[in-house]
């Protein structure tokens, strides 16, 4: 079992990440994991998370409420909404909020990461909402945040920056980085001209792919929020989700990868 020591190392390890990969500046963004039902840890509030060190993360409670920090440190006033997102999803063991530059500015732009253009996206995302805009320290920003919850995995939040989830510290760390990638894509093939969509066929063929590997978590492949609700659907789904388990990890990525050319080369 990894103690605590090695998962706050762990949570510094990914801030320098999102720090040196220009998804924060300053003392922007907070990261969390869960180690227990009642037990979790986060980064404290006006540190910079490019430069943590262990002793600088903190350990609340399900509420929110401090269990042990050191002098000077004490959570974010944003740990309202990773605790909104434990309490909904108990699948997930760590959160990762953090501002990216692409991504925020869809957030800032009121634009939901939905085009499919590219097999990874779609597959590993799928589509990213933008939740309503929330007061920062407030719950505001969960109550906005709390909707999306039991459909996706990554959410936008409206002139604010960008929330990914996951089984895992690494792979929501990575939902982040993938989502990131996304929106610098897509920014860039719209000065281009506008992507070229997958089309509705390319895209049921992906997420078929996506339940054959019996991924976790939330997905339009699985639960279309719009189709539910009567919507046209996200990705062009169609209404013909089906249940499915797991969650996209980075040991499975590569070989996602290659089902996918396969898949499109026939």
């Amino acid at each position: 079992m990894v103690s605590e020591y090695e998962i706050k190392k762990q949570i510094c390890d990914i801030g320098k990440r999102i720090y040196n990969r220009g998804m924060v500046a300053a003392n922007d963004g907070n990261i969390s994991v869960k180690i227990s039902d009642n037990e979790f840890l986060c980064t404290p509030t006006g540190v910079s998370k490019g430069f943590m060190t262990p002793e600088y993360i903190c350990k609340v409670d399900a509420e929110g409420k401090v269990i042990q920090a050191n002098p000077g440190f004490k959570p974010s006033s944003e740990i309202k909404m990773h605790m909104r997102v434990y309490k909904k999803r108990p699948d997930v063991n760590s959160v990762v909020h953090a501002h990216p530059s692409y991504a925020t500015a869809f957030a800032i732009a009121g634009i939901p990461l939905t085009q499919p253009i590219m097999p990874e996206a779609v597959i590993a995302l799928g589509c990213v909402p933008i939740a309503p805009y929330g007061t920062p320290s407030t719950e505001e920003i969960p109550d906005a945040v709390e909707k999306y919850l039991q459909h996706f995995d990554a959410v936008l939040l409206e002139n604010h920056g960008a929330l990914s989830y996951s089984d895992s510290l690494l792979n929501a760390y990575h939902k982040m980085e993938s989502l990131e990638f996304y929106a610098e894509l897509l920014y860039k093939a719209n000065q281009l001209g506008g992507p070229k969509e997958l089309s509705k066929n390319q895209v049921e063929r992906l997420y078929e792919i996506r339940r054959q590997f019996g991924l976790k978590g939330k997905h339009p492949a699985d639960v279309c929020l719009n189709a539910k609700d009567g919507k046209a659907s996200c990705h062009g789904c169609g209404g013909s989700c089906k249940s499915a388990g797991g969650d996209i990890s980075s040991d499975v990525i590569s070989a996602i990868t290659r089902k996918v050319i396969e898949q499109l080369g026939k």
